[in-house]
This record gives structure tokens, sequence and C-alpha cells, in this order.
């Protein structure tokens, strides 16, 4: 990597802390009800977990969804659709173009970047080693990756690192990227995992690993190379063996180096100091390595939702830590409730809870959620041209017509 190179993703990972809590802050809060320990592994029974009954959701609102999804101004959108599943109903719409060169509309088929919906994949992998046995979730992670982390830090456990509870530094360093212009000079740069590892091994930790929550990518880039430790394979092959080919989710993918998007997909659109539009579509995802860098569509992220929440690749135990948020006297950094079981978070809006991840990449932003009954399941995806909080306005907007009586 060269010396411009070698500097730190700060503001990728201010940008993304911002954009992933900020969604769910913004709305009623966690289901503080939810478990806070994992439901003991019952001795025999179906792999399907016990689901909390639930009210029933409102009926689907078809007009309120065209009508959110088709506001391209509130902030500006080149594309948006969404998907919504479950046994309350199903309704899919799309608004905008995949390719403002041609002219051609979005459609069901187009491939987009799922960013840090990316750790949800990670998180199923890495509890599945754990319910093969091969890994505990309090085994401390230096134990299995020695030397990566600083001597001095405190053990961090797999949970903690699963629940966003590590504590680990804050990246430091890494090229100015606060005007669209250098983000675009910078796209085509190339890291390793470990070169994002070493961003933060410096200074001390923030806190003590399991007294607060703060989200950050970095515990999934750690996640990624346990996976790769453990398995002896790339993660994103162990992904593909143990996910994605079992599901048939023949259109999601790890790009790898390849900075291209291959087949239909939709472009991505950056805006310029200028007011001209960039095709940001092609971008390096090396330096969201373990943690964003995927690519999906919504009828794979449906199927893939389903089948977890369903107990088809978990056990009872290890699904329910995914759904398990931290003690309550554990709270955000900036004061709010935890919101983060171990690969899933939660949020309760009118009256309905979902859990699921949200997700963003420049030009790019997502969310695949559901309530824990599988009553309402939906999956989002929208391009703004703007990487900032005026997305939220889309996400919420969708949001409110999903679970407004």
């Amino acid at each position: 990597m060269s010396q411009q190179r070698s500097s730190s993703l700060s503001r990728r990972a201010v940008v993304g802390v911002a954009l992933s809590g900020a969604v769910l802050a913004a709305t009623a809060g966690p289901a503080r009800a939810a478990a806070r320990r994992p439901a003991p592994r019952p001795a025999a029974g179906p792999a399907r977990p016990p689901v909390p009954p639930a009210a029933p959701v409102p009926p689907l609102n078809a007009p309120a969804l065209r009508a959110a999804l088709s506001d391209l101004e509130h902030p500006e959108l080149t594309a948006a659709q969404l998907r919504v599943s479950g046994s309350a109903g199903r309704w899919y719409g799309t608004a905008g173009v995949a390719d403002r060169a041609t002219g051609r509309a979005v459609e069901a088929r187009d491939t987009f970047r799922i960013g840090s919906i990316t750790k949800v994949f990670v998180a199923t992998v890495v509890l599945q080693l754990v319910a093969e046995g091969q890994l505990r979730l309090e085994a401390p992670v230096q134990r299995h990756l020695p030397g990566l982390l600083p001597s001095g830090f405190p053990p961090i456990s797999v949970r903690q690192l699963l629940n966003h509870t590590s504590g680990l530094p804050d990246e430091e360093g890494g090229p100015d990227l606060s005007t669209p212009e250098a983000i675009a000079r910078h796209r085509y740069d190339r890291w390793t995992p470990r070169q994002i590892v070493a961003m933060v091994a410096h200074g001390s930790v923030k806190f003590t690993p399991g007294t607060a929550q703060e989200y950050r990518g970095i515990n999934y880039v750690l996640l990624a190379l346990l996976i790769e430790r453990l398995t002896g394979r790339p993660y994103g092959e162990v992904i593909g063996h143990r996910l994605l080919r079992p599901l048939s989710l023949r259109h999601t993918s790890l790009p790898g180096d390849d900075p291209r998007l291959h087949g239909p997909h939709v472009h991505g659109y950056l805006r310029m100091t200028d007011g001209s539009l960039l095709d940001i579509t092609d971008y390096d995802q090396t330096e969201a390595w373990g943690e964003g860098e995927m690519v999906s569509t919504t009828g794979d992220l449906d199927r893939f939702l389903t089948a977890l929440f369903s107990g088809e690749l978990l056990p009872p135990r290890e699904l329910e830590a995914m759904f398990t948020l931290p003690p309550d006297d554990v709270r955000m950094v900036d004061g709010s409730p935890a919101r983060y079981g171990a690969g899933l978070q939660t949020v309760t809006m009118n009256g309905v809870t979902f859990w699921g991840k949200t997700g963003e990449r420049y030009g790019y932003a997502s969310a695949m959620v559901a309530t824990r009954d599988q009553q309402r399941r939906a999956v989002l995806s929208f391009n703004p041209t703007h990487r900032d909080a005026s997305q939220l306005q889309a996400t919420l907007r969708i949001a409110e017509a999903l679970t407004k009586p």
C-alpha cells in the first residue's frame, strides 16, 4: 500500500457509525423487552426457536409505500426499490433509474452494494463455528489472533466484537475525504485487513470492553480474520460454502479486489462540489473488507433473512444471541440504550419492533429488517447522491409507511 493509502479510514468509520445508529436513534428506540441472556439449548425439539408473541402488524398500505418510495427529492436519490414480504402481505416497488446514462429503470434482478448488511453474514458464520464447538463467545479474540492487537489491550471477547462492546480505539490518520472530489481520488485505494487493523493498534481502548456499546466496523474485520484463522480459508469462500450456495443466493457475492459490479446492477452516484453527478459505482471495496463489501439483490436478502429467522442457519441458542442485547447498564457511548445484539440491531417504530441491519457505501444505502415472527419483512435499497445524515429521511419515510396503522 502506498504512503497515501497507509492512513486511516476515519471519515468512513465516522459516517458509517452516524448513519447506522441514527436510523434507530431517530425512531422510538430499541425494544428493551428483548432477551438479555441467551436462552438455554433444548435437549431435543425443532431447530426453530420459540418466538415471543407479537401484536399483528398493520395491513400493508400500498399507496403509502408507493408515495414514500417515489419521493426522490427528499433527499436526492437516483433510484430506490423496496421488497416487503412475510405472513402479513407482500409488495414490491421501484423508482428512479438504474443507469442515468441509458435511462434504464430499476429491476428486481439488479444487484447493489449492501454495505454493513455484510456483517450479518459474518456474524452468522461466526455463530455457526460457536455452535460447532470451534469457538466460544467468551473467548478472547487475542487467543485466536495472537500478536494482531497490542499486548497492552485488555482481553476482548468474541461476543464483544459481535455486539460492538469492544472499546477498540478510533482509526488514526488517513486521507482527507471531506470533499466528493477527494473521495473520487481515493476510490481505487487498495487495503489489506491487517493494514486496517493496524490503524487501531495504538494507545489504549476507549472503554473497558463490555461496559459500553459503540458501532464499529473494525470489530467485524477482526471477526472475518477469525473465520479465516479457524477455517484456513478466505472468509468470502466460507460465506459462499456455508450460506450463499446452500440458500441458492446466486446474485450475492463478495467482490474481493474487483472494483466493478458485473451483470445487471444499479449504479451509484455522488454529487460533486460543482453540482455534477459522478458515477461512483466502480469502487475498490477492500477498505470495507470483512464488514461492508458484499453485493446482493432484494430477493436474495429476503431469502437469507427468512432462513436466518426461521432457524435454518443456526441452532436456537446461537440464534438467540443475535437478538440478545447487552445488560441494561451497558449503553451506547452517546448515552442512548444499547441496540445491537450479536450481528443484528433493533428498532421499534409505531409499536412494531424490527430486527435486522442497515448498510451504506458511496452511492448506495440499504436496510434488511423483519419482525421476529416474520409477519413483516422488508428489504430496502436506495441510491443517495450525498453520503450524510440527509439519507435518513428516505429510511424513516419508508419505515413510517411500513408500520403506520
